[in-house]
């Protein structure tokens, strides 16, 4: 047989391929994928835009802990943490209190000797008049902020042995270096440090207790950080949507750390600015797109419409 010229065999090929896929016509899940890459491509332009319109330096990174996408500006950039690097050393109280018993019970007398000043409610105490446990410190950390909180608990704890869960969390450049309000230390330069990528791995491993501790303490952990605040990511978002998170902010620079709990469409969301005025906007900025975005995803179908998640969830049928 007379082999066909190359041409031909093009031709035939078209044909065939035009013949298969009228047969065979694109899947509605190839078809959604295509309206998720646009919704995709439309968050990316925004965090972009939301990162060049600063007058400073910002860096984002946010994971749909759903699909696994992950959305990223200048996530490798390291920025100061302010009170954001509070949230490895909760989580080095209660890695440490699974092999220490009574740990989180044990109780620290508050003096003006271990006072720190700065945010906190700790501070206006009397001197010798509380003593509260390394758990209750804990809670002021976080949910207050208190700095006289976190540097007891640093004490505690050791920076050595913070910056090691974090470097086995793989998050390699978060690192506590000196306590808190030390404007000294930070005149030096030596300021506690983190990245949006590092941050954003650390709230993940929380989301998935991914962590060496077991589910008790990843549940009180994530508790901890549920308790209300306010705050610029908390804005957009309705209160009825639980976020677990932790801000900081100090003179040119806001950060935060934060699991937000949208049904259906959970996600982490890190937010980093520096050498800037008014970085509460930035975070505030990208909480809203963020959380505009996720909250489209929620209860989603495989065509786009939206219904109860919970229906969605007994159902079992697939989305974006």
């Amino acid at each position: 047989m007379t082999p066909l010229p190359p041409h031909r065999i093009l031709t035939c090929g078209l044909v065939l391929g035009l013949a298969v896929s009228a047969f065979f016509p694109a899947s509605p899940l190839s078809a959604q994928e295509e309206h998720l890459a646009l919704l995709r491509g439309k968050l990316q332009a925004e965090l972009e835009g939301i990162v060049d319109g600063y007058e400073g330096v910002a860096g984002v990174h946010l994971i749909d802990l759903t699909s696994g996408d992950r959305f990223s500006v200048n996530d490798e950039l390291v920025f100061p943490q302010a009170s954001a690097i509070k949230i490895p050393i909760l989580l080095e109280l209660f890695r440490r209190a699974e092999s220490e018993s009574g740990l989180l019970r044990r109780r620290i007398d508050m003096t003006d000797e271990v006072r720190t000043g700065g945010s906190g409610v700790l501070l206006h105490l009397t001197d010798g008049g509380a003593s509260l446990s390394l758990e209750d410190y804990a809670i002021y950390m976080i949910v207050y902020s208190d700095n006289t909180a976190t540097n007891v608990l640093i004490d505690e704890m050791g920076m050595d042995e913070v910056n090691a869960l974090s470097a086995s969390l793989g998050a390699e450049h978060t690192l506590l270096q000196r306590k808190m309000i030390r404007p000294e230390e930070s005149a030096r330069g030596n300021e506690n440090l983190s990245t949006p990528r590092d941050a954003a791995l650390i709230m993940e491993r929380i989301a998935s207790c991914d962590l060496p501790m077991g589910e008790a303490g990843c549940a009180r952990v994530r508790e901890i950080l549920e308790i209300f605040k306010g705050g610029p990511i908390r804005t957009p978002v309705p209160r009825e949507v639980p976020i677990a998170f932790k801000p900081g902010g100090i003179t040119g620079v806001a950060t935060v750390w934060g699991l937000v709990d949208v049904p259906d469409r959970p996600y982490v969301i890190s937010v980093m600015s520096s050498y800037g005025g008014n970085g509460g906007a930035v975070v505030e900025a990208v909480s809203a797109v963020a959380y505009d975005y996720f909250s489209r995803l929620s209860g989603i179908t495989m065509y786009g419409t939206r219904v109860d998640p919970e229906i969605k969830r007994r159902v079992g049928r697939p989305g974006g």
